[in-house]
């Protein structure tokens, strides 16, 4: 079955990570001018349109009403040693890549899509590492982006200091979750970590700290795409009624 909605290609020759980014853009098939949409930025971003299979979910999502007129950006990353100096928060190239998103993605997205121009119509979601990037990047700009959603986040001491030292998150909506089985996850530097315990950890943290937030943790869901695509509908139709 063919996607009704349209994807276009961007390029960004980007002064902060000194090289060219390309970033997809799926519209709904019904994507016009006089409408407003929200924006939903997702790291990953081939990940997400292929196993996550978004395209399919927002041309059915936006057909049943089920989610508000939602545009979805996919950036991805060259390998997994690329993904983590950007995503990572002590990664090399963290910093510059946050930056490239705010100041650089942003502004292509508000120039090319009619948006209400507002933290509360951006959103970012990822998974894993990607996850901690949205988390990460909209505790630091949360009048850039209003929504995150983060599948099984990656969470080490210096993401909960980060949260920790942060008063007031209520302009910010979260959806969280985690896999119970997430305990002893194979990591793409070759350690393995315990994942559940510091997203515990995490979601009492967050659920002090004012925001809108939905946490779930997912029976038996372990760190893989099987158990995030099953979880998509709902983080979809949760973050975009």
């Amino acid at each position: 079955m063919g996607r009704k909605g349209k994807m276009i290609e961007k390029q960004i020759d980007s002064d902060y990570l000194h090289e060219s980014m390309a970033i997809q853009i799926y519209q709904p098939e019904s994507f016009s001018d006089l409408y407003k949409y929200d924006i939903c930025i997702m790291q990953d971003g081939n990940d997400y349109f292929q196993m996550g299979r978004v395209a399919t979910l927002s041309d059915r999502l936006h057909e049943s009403k089920e989610i508000n007129n939602t545009v979805f950006v996919g950036i991805h990353y060259k390998d997994k040693h690329d993904r983590r100096k950007k995503y990572h928060p002590s990664g090399e190239q963290n910093k510059a890549y946050i930056k490239f998103l705010v100041h650089e993605v942003v502004p292509l997205l508000d120039s090319i899509i009619p948006t209400y121009h507002m933290g509360r119509s951006r959103s970012l979601i990822g998974d894993s590492l990607a996850g901690t990037l949205a988390l990460m990047t909209a505790i630091q700009y949360p009048n850039t982006f209003g929504k995150i959603a983060m599948q099984s986040p990656y969470v080490d001491d210096s993401v909960l200091e980060a949260v920790d030292k942060i008063d007031n998150l209520s302009t910010i909506d979260i959806y969280h979750t985690i896999g119970t089985a997430e305990t002893d996850v194979s990591m793409t530097d070759g350690n393995r970590a315990d994942f559940l315990t510091p997203n515990r950890k995490l979601h009492d943290m967050l659920q002090e700290k004012g925001a809108t937030y939905l946490y779930h943790e997912l029976d038996e869901g372990e760190h893989t795409w099987k158990y995030w695509q099953k979880d998509m509908k709902r983080l979809l139709t949760s973050l975009f009624e």
